[in-house]
């Protein structure tokens, strides 16, 4: 395994971490299916995996039942050189008290008193000010110095300028995490934003290389052409592993993993995948890539946000998002997971108008969210 530097910490982080959120646990789970993922687990940590994260707890109850997993591997193995990311539920928070109940309920799930990492879900400009006014700053110094948490940070989905602005509002961020694959290069917050977290000293966790396994299923035959020139005979999956790991910026990417073949390969690929490992040719053919599938995007929504925010608390560019990438992947059963796991309520709109006055496209929104409905409520 390869470790790289992760913020100022003596500590270094394995280059592939690895996320719970890819794991397959039913609803009704058994013991034998709990046992393979324990297996899984145990299996990274053996092969020298020492970041494990465990995602942002859209369904209480799974994330109770992953936490206690990762617990039981972890008594398993040698814990001192393995750190733990738990993430707060930015859109449940709503006052102070919420902060303190969302931690202590998954440190009880994980059988610990303090974590590693703590950090906010998923933020963006809303949810930072919805957080500010509910004395996220003050609450990360008392987290903090009652030892509950070792060090803190943020996941985050909105523009490089928020994203300035978050970082400059408290100083002792240790870890950013960024949705980052070959798609996200100018995207929320794209490379930039990488650099940019980096250049003032955070530790960057990328997630989602290969996009929920969308860049490695169903793949468009305009896409298909260009994989076939490529200079080295990499499979799709090993192609987009390699070129996160291309990114020095980046400590940690964490792999999309759902079986124990998948934890093999993809941990065999971070014993190799160096920094810059990829040349001009390849960067090139990535670019023509995103450009086939960008080609196949249906709403030519920029996810500028001057649109927001919506009186009725709708996140227009998040779900348009969210339609592209059914449409552009092939992939509708994904993007309507995510849109329910996201809790997204487009029937609220009213046809008020105002995020069509704003659009600095001229869209027809509120047209476009009913497409979004028929698609994505459907069953």
């Amino acid at each position: 395994m390869q470790y790289r530097k992760f913020n100022t910490l003596q500590w270094k982080a394995s280059a592939l971490g690895l996320s719970t959120l890819s794991l397959p646990l039913s609803e009704n789970s058994n013991q034998f299916e709990e046992s393979e993922l324990i297996e899984i687990i145990s299996y990274c940590l053996d092969q020298g995996v020492n970041y494990l994260d465990l995602g942002y707890p859209y369904y209480p109850a799974r994330q109770q039942k992953l936490s206690q997993l990762v617990s039981s591997a972890l008594r398993k193995t040698n814990r001192a050189n393995v750190k733990i990311a738990l993430t707060l539920p930015s859109h449940s928070i709503r006052v102070y008290a919420d902060f303190d109940q969302h931690l202590n309920e998954q440190l009880q799930w994980l059988n610990l008193e303090r974590v590693d990492f703590c950090l906010l879900g998923r933020l963006n400009r809303d949810g930072w000010a919805q957080l500010k006014n509910a004395g996220v700053l003050n609450w990360l110094e008392r987290a903090k110095e009652d030892g509950r948490v070792a060090e803190v940070g943020f996941s985050f989905h909105d523009s490089y300028q928020v994203l300035k602005e978050i970082i400059a509002s408290y100083d002792r961020w240790c870890v950013s995490q960024f949705q980052y694959s070959f798609m996200d290069t100018d995207h929320v917050p794209g490379s930039s934003g990488i650099k940019y977290a980096f250049n003032q000293g955070l530790a960057v966790v990328v997630s989602e290389p290969l996009r929920r396994k969308r860049l490695i299923k169903n793949i468009p035959e305009a896409v298909k052409i260009i994989w076939e020139t490529a200079s080295r005979d990499y499979s799709p999956a090993e192609w987009a592993l390699r070129w996160a790991w291309n990114h020095p910026e980046v400590s940690v990417v964490l792999g999309e993993i759902s079986t124990l073949a998948e934890a093999g390969e993809q941990v065999a690929l971070a014993e190799k995948a160096e920094p810059e490992n990829l040349s001009i040719r390849d960067l090139v053919m990535f670019g023509k890539i995103k450009e086939a599938y960008e080609a196949l995007k249906p709403i030519p929504c920029p996810t500028c946000r001057p649109c927001m925010p919506c009186p009725k608390g709708i996140d227009v560019p998040r779900i348009f998002e969210i339609y592209n990438d059914a449409l552009m992947y092939g992939d509708t059963q994904t993007a309507r997971q995510i849109f329910a796991a996201e809790g997204h309520r487009p029937e609220l709109c009213d046809a008020c108008g105002r995020c069509e006055r704003f659009c600095t496209k001229k869209l027809s929104i509120i047209e476009y969210l009913k497409q979004v409905r028929q698609l994505l409520e459907s069953e």
